[in-house]
């Protein structure tokens, strides 16, 4: 048995200095200038557009520069593919995975650098390599899995093993924990702390500021393409971090609370449901007005649940009523008709068509209103402009097609395309996952309106303050069951993790 050769220990240090990017006519990039020092965690924050996923692509060897230079160790370098880059330890794990579901996690991890034996594949040592890498991120699957049977909190963990494997020296880690769960983000936290200690340099980019404030040592922060300010973290509160990200004061995060009225006959019913293998017998109300939580860990059962609701998963036991009446929901079209929507966590494999446009995306789940007997485009176009005035959706072209929005406002649009068959429940996954503090705050304040218009919403997410700020009650699931259901003066972060555990001292 050969024994494994590792990269020579170094560094890598990096200075943009004037780094320009244009994507034909459009500039993103303009003059941006900051160094990277070794062995240093950086939080690189910014709204969606600033410009972040970019300029470190440029460093990953994902796109040309196209203007000013990149030092890496004191030498420019122009990258012509992330090769070359990796050749010099810099690896970037991209925000949307980057994985061939067909393969198997092993060949995924050591794609483009296959160990061999002779001319022949050595299956055998990337099996136990990619176990040790595996192992070192906390991920406990096979390596001959086929990736396409992952989740996806376990995908985004074979995409920093994979990373991992390579003997980075400087790790780009875009929204790493946007699908974790809080054991597997401790664990990551710890991975990040072991790499730091033997000199890699990280660049964190997250919208979640409680991590950038508890792993990163210095926030350099981007706005429009633009380098703002840096500063060492510990001098800085999510509070300001959040105002130099969108160049204003940004008030109070999350709306006030409107009583829900408890005289109102409940929106939904939902008794003794069971989606086999993921929800057993849940039941659970809600009441127009009210905006519902859903908490739990990754693999609890909560979108299942929805998605057996909706007519996307087989059912085994249940009955559902809306709005007083008793109702067989068949598929998504069947539910809608009913007057029950919902918005996928996936939003760019299940919520919207990205290539098709603005305007065919918003009508999707409503042509009937806009095809009597043909479609008509002019009202389609009408419905687009309300919605975009109306959802704050910024666009400056409204034939653009849905792929050219940000993250925050393709989360807008599809919330207003869910919205088009006027549901008397709206069920929303993960409503804020992958956008910035300012199309949050947006949104939170869309679901507010949303509850005083008369809409019941509820609200599935992993983001344990988003439910505290928001919901008026919270649902806690576990292991396919509905643990828990707390009132809003319940709610802290750690009564949400002990039901969500299972080391609450009682459930209700």
């Amino acid at each position: 048995m050969t024994q494994q050769q590792h990269p020579p220990r170094r560094t890598v240090a990096v200075e943009f200095e004037q780094v320009v990017k244009a994507f034909g006519p459009v500039q993103v990039l303009h003059g941006v200038s900051f160094s990277l020092e070794p062995g240093r965690v950086y939080g690189l924050l910014g709204e969606n557009g600033a410009g972040k996923s970019t300029l470190m692509k440029i460093l990953a060897g994902y796109e040309p520069i196209t203007g000013g230079s990149v030092h890496v160790n004191g030498e420019p370098q122009v990258f012509a593919s992330s090769r070359e880059a990796e050749a010099l330890g810099i690896v970037l794990i991209h925000q949307e995975f980057n994985l061939a579901e067909d393969l198997s996690v092993a060949q995924n991890i050591f794609l483009g650098h296959e160990k061999k034996r002779g001319w022949l594949l050595d299956d055998a040592a990337m099996d136990r390599d990619a176990a040790a890498a595996l192992a070192q991120v906390g991920l406990k699957v096979d390596p001959r899995t086929k990736v396409r049977r992952l989740i996806v909190a376990e995908k985004q963990l074979v995409e920093i093993a994979k990373a991992v494997s390579r003997h980075a020296r400087l790790l780009i880690m875009d929204e790493p924990t946007a699908t974790l769960t809080p054991g597997e983000t401790e664990r990551l936290f710890r991975l990040i702390a072991q790499l730091r200690a033997d000199g890699v340099t990280i660049v964190y980019i997250s919208h979640k500021l409680d991590e950038v404030e508890r792993v990163t040592d210095e926030v350099i922060v981007m706005r429009d393409g633009r380098f703002v300010t840096r500063a060492p973290t510990a001098e800085l509160t999510r509070h300001q971090m959040a105002n130099l990200m969108v160049g204003r004061e940004l008030a109070d995060l999350y709306p006030p609370r409107d009583p829900v009225t408890a005289a109102h006959a409940p929106a939904m019913q939902v008794r003794d449901f069971s989606v086999p293998g993921w929800a057993d017998s849940a039941s659970f109300e809600v009441r127009p007005g009210e905006i519902l939580g859903f908490a739990g860990l990754v693999g609890a059962g909560r979108t299942e649940l929805f998605e057996g609701l909706l007519g996307l998963r087989p059912v085994s036991a249940g009955s559902v009523e809306i709005a007083g009446k008793p109702v067989q929901l068949r598929n998504p079209r069947d539910a809608a008709r009913h007057g029950l929507t919902y918005l996928s966590e996936d939003r760019k494999g299940k919520g919207l068509h990205v290539h098709l446009g603005l305007r065919q995306n918003l009508t999707l789940m409503a042509l009937e209103r806009y095809a009597q007997p043909w479609l008509k485009p002019e009202a389609e176009r009408s419905a687009l402009a309300a919605a975009v005035k109306d959802f704050g959706i910024r666009t400056g072209d409204l034939d653009a097609r849905a792929s050219s929005l940000s993250g925050g406002n393709q989360q807008k649009l599809a919330l207003a395309k869910v919205l088009q068959p006027k549901p008397k429940v709206v069920v929303l996954d993960e409503p804020t996952r992958g956008v910035d503090v300012g199309a949050k705050r947006d949104i939170y304040f869309l679901i507010q309106r949303l509850a005083r218009e008369g809409l019941a919403v509820i609200v599935v997410s992993s983001e344990l303050m988003e439910l505290i700020g928001l919901c008026h009650r919270v649902a806690v699931m576990r292991a396919g069951r509905l643990v828990a259901t707390l009132d809003a003066d319940q709610l802290t972060e750690e009564e949400l993790i002990a039901h969500a555990t299972g080391t609450a001292a009682s459930h209700a």
